[in-house]
Parts: C-alpha cells; sequence; structure tokens
C-alpha cells in the first residue's frame, strides 16, 4: 500500500511521509552553498514535501536563516520544526557549547528563532537537548506558555528519555518526539517507540539513513570532505569503517532482489514502522531528493520486511551512535 500523509497529533498538521532534514546544508558535512541549497528547498517543495526540519544550533543560526528565506513564499503551506536547547558562551568561532534548557532560555531562543525564521509562528518546536539540572516541567511550562502566545503551534522532545516524554506531557500534550532511528540504530524499539504510541506522539526519526551508510555508497572515511563533522563519529572510524561496510552490503543485496536502491529499502523499511514514524532524511543533492522521497512509494511485504529487519544486526554494529560529548546530552 502507497504511503500517505502523517499527521502530527489530533488536529496537527498533515505531513508528506518523509521530511526534509536540513541541517546539512549549513556545513556539517562540507562547504554548503546557500543557491544551492535553496534550489534543493524548492525543489522538494515541487515533489510534495511540506516538512522542514532545522535548528538554531545548526550554522549557528545560519541554517534557520536560510530555511526562512527558501521557505517564505511558501509560508503558507509548509511545516516549518526547529529546537532549541544549546548555546554558545560567546560569538566566537570555537566557543565553548553547552545546554540550557531553562525557561527564560526557552523563550529567549523562540523569539530568535522566529526572527531568524521570518514567520511569526513556529509550527513545531523541540527542546533539542535537556540539562539535567533543570526539571522539564520548567522547559514544557515555558514552551505551553509560547503556545498560549500564538508563537508556538505545538512542542516537542528531542533525545530524551521516555520517563522524561511521560513528565513533559503531563504538562502540556508533547506533539513529536525526535530520535535517532534506522536499519543502523534501533534503539528507540526498547522502550521510547512503546511509549509515544501509548502517549500519542509522534516519532520523527533523524539520521535515518545511518548518516550515509545505508546508501551503500561509502567506500572509505578517507573520502569525506575534510571538515565533514563524520570524521570525528565513531561509526566512520578507520577501526569501525570495515566492519560496518560489511553490514551494509548485506543490505545492498537485499535491495537489489526487492528492485529497489539501499537507501530506498532502509526509508521504506522505517515508514513501515507505523504512521506514527516520519523520517527526515537530508541531502544536498535534487537527485539523491528524489530517490529518497521515491520510497515513500515503495511496496514491502511482512517477509520482505523481516528480510530487512534481520540484514544488520545491530549487536554487530562497530561503534558508538554518537561520540561521549554528545551522548552525555541524550537520555536526559
Amino acid at each position: 500500500m502507497v504511503v500517505t500523509e502523517r499527521q502530527f497529533g489530533h488536529g496537527g498538521p498533515r505531513v508528506f511521509p518523509i521530511g526534509l532534514g536540513c541541517m546539512g546544508l549549513s556545513s556539517t558535512y562540507g562547504a554548503a552553498d546557500d543557491t544551492q541549497s535553496t534550489a534543493l528547498i524548492e525543489a522538494a517543495i515541487e515533489r510534495g514535501v511540506n516538512h522542514f526540519d532545522t535548528a538554531d544550533l545548526y550554522g549557528r543560526g545560519h541554517n534557520e536563516e536560510l530555511v526562512g528565506r527558501a521557505l517564505g513564499r511558501f509560508r503558507g503551506t509548509v511545516t516549518i520544526a526547529t529546537k532549541f536547547g544549546y548555546r554558545f558562551a560567546d560569538h566566537t568561532p570555537g566557543a565553548r557549547r553547552f545546554v540550557d534548557s531553562s525557561g527564560a532560555w526557552a523563550r529567549d531562543a523562540c523569539d530568535a528563532s522566529l526572527r531568524r525564521l521570518r514567520t511569526d509562528c513556529i509550527d513545531l518546536f523541540y527542546l533539542h537537548r535537556k540539562d539535567p539540572a533543570c526539571p522539564i516541567e520548567e522547559t514544557v511550562g515555558a514552551m505551553a506558555e509560547l503556545v498560549q502566545r500564538g508563537k508556538v503551534r505545538a512542542i516537542g522532545l528531542s533525545e530524551v528519555s521516555p520517563e522524561t516524554l511521560r513528565r513533559a506531557h503531563a504538562v502540556h500534550p508533547v506533539a513529536a518526539v525526535q530520535m535517532e532511528y534506522s536499519l543502523f540504530s534501533r534503539e528507540v524499539e526498547r522502550e521510547m517507540l512503546a511509549t509515544c504510541r501509548e502517549l500519542g506522539v509522534v516519532l520523527v526519526a533523524y539520521a535515518p539513513i545511518g548518516r550515509g551508510w545505508l546508501t551503500g555508497q561509502l567506500a572509505a572515511a578517507s573520502a569525506l570532505d575534510s571538515i565533514d563533522s563524520r570524521r570525528a563519529h565513531p561509526r566512520f572510524a578507520a577501526d569501525a569503517f570495515a566492519g560496518n561496510r560489511q553490514l551494509v552490503a548485506r543490505l545492498g543485496a537485499v535491495a537489489t532482489d526487492l528492485g529497489v536502491t539501499s537507501t530506498q529499502a532502509a526509508l521504506a523499511w522505517l515508514l513501515a514502522q507505523g504512521d506514527d514514524v516520519v523520517p527526515i532524511p537530508g541531502t544536498r543533492h535534487i537527485a539523491h531528493l528524489r530517490e529518497n522521497l521515491a520510497a515513500a512509494e515503495v511496496r514491502l511485504s511482512r517477509e520482505q520486511l523481516e528480510r530487512l529487519s534481520a540484514v544488520i544486526p545491530n549487536d554487530r554494529i562497530v561503534g558508538d551512535r554518537h561520540n561521549a560529548a554528545n551522548l552525555r546530552h541524550m537520555g536526559n
């Protein structure tokens, strides 16, 4: 069955089943080009995409400014999601980064994001990371005030624990939780996915192609751009690369049997996990965008889904899904 639109909560926005993660449009994976990025966003809209995900962290505001400019004339027909929670000690390029999920920062960050996005209301406003020292009730209380004031339509959380989600939802309905989820990272299946379903919360899957691993096109870590952040990622380290590449080759073999690309098999598998799962793959290339979106038309039988589920045993993946510094800010 061809996948139809997916909805954020009761009465929330309906979106194309695959959104666009915009982080990579601000130098995360190498030098970016705003003209090329704008063309990509417009191509996504032409193909039905109406859910765009950014954050104030990406490019230290550049990504929100880019998205705001590109989506200006489409504002009434698209859903813009952004995130707050990271801060920098000062404005210098190498400034120390830290987490601030206080209510005061939620309000200030929202106003700054509204300016950069050139809009008067953010459709989905996420807490990017939670400070363990700050009660989630304080953060969500401030986010709820933003909803009441018309600055935010719905709220979300990112990389929190199921317990934190429950506490947050008791203060104000949470529309979405953003978590890493793919054939390469299935930790959410332990408890978070069930908690989301119990509460009626959509799970937005970031890195749904395993940061590029599941394309099957990564030949060597040395081929990555010199400023590509994946060079510091545990799963792309020299001692992890060969083992992970062997696992991905198995996905490629199954995808060939199914008559689709590795990327399409990975995204179609994720879409089939439920109508409450919304992947947001990122890309800079229109050809890859077309490939990604075509996954929404892929039909998989139960047997095919089982084959894909078994193709990459998660206990054989080499390396953590984030570096140690980032992991400290997750699951709080």
